[in-house]
């Protein structure tokens, strides 16, 4: 698909320069580093296993999932940021991969975290990740999401100097929820957070996480419960 060669194309030429700046950015977000952790705890409380970094850029947030005793790797689409992921932090896993298709067995995994790596995907395939999302997770796994919100589409075409072609698409909350419950998931928080303009890595619009669980047992009643 044209969206995976740009995108990838487009990150392995601001690799480096995409590394440096935004190296220490969870840390200086304390809400964001709350959210994460929240995830990470949900997921060790639920028994833990193996979490997906699924778009895991340079991984900084794989590494921070790490350091709170989360079994976690990353896929990415771009070698050159998997390049700079396993250098900064080689103690951990990364493969290139693809969310459309991830290389992963059935009910594999305790978690999944897509921070920001959805807003590259057309609306018409959100439900194809979301649904892939679902078969990679075991029950009662829980999944993150963060993104952009809004209704519209930011096409990028230069950053850090040098040619890109990147669209990042804002979405609401709420859509994106009815596609998670679509997909088979339970939501189990919405949290959005306002622009911050005036922090060390000014934003444009209101930042949004969603949590989610795959249910235990099959039917969307969780646990075999008769309420």
């Amino acid at each position: 698909m044209d969206f995976l060669h740009t995108t990838r194309a487009s990150y392995d030429a601001i690799a480096d320069d995409y590394s440096s700046l935004f190296r220490d950015e969870l840390g200086a977000k304390p809400l964001d580093r709350a959210l994460v952790t929240a995830f990470a705890e949900l997921v060790l409380a639920d028994g833990g296993g193996p979490v997906a970094d699924v778009g895991c850029g340079t991984g900084r947030v794989t590494g921070f999932l790490h350091g709170l005793g989360v079994d976690v790797f990353g896929i990415d689409l771009s070698p050159q940021m998997l390049a700079a992921a396993r250098r900064d932090h080689p103690e951990l896993r990364f493969e290139e991969g693809s969310m459309l298709g991830l290389d992963l067995p059935d009910g594999g995994l305790g978690g999944l975290l897509a921070w920001y790596s959805t807003i590259h995907v057309p609306d018409e395939q959100l439900p194809s990740v979301f649904s892939e999302f679902f078969r990679v997770l075991k029950p009662g796994g829980h999944i993150l999401l963060g993104f952009q919100v809004g209704d519209d589409v930011l096409r990028r075409d230069e950053a850090f100097g040098k040619d890109i072609a990147l669209d990042f698409r804002r979405r609401r909350p709420g859509r994106v929820a009815e596609l998670l419950k679509a997909a088979g998931l339970t939501m189990l928080a919405r949290t959005v957070r306002e622009t911050d303009t005036e922090g060390p890595f000014p934003e444009r619009t209101p930042q949004a996480f969603l949590i989610a669980r795959k249910p235990t047992v099959s039917g969307g009643r969780e646990d075999g419960g008769t309420g």
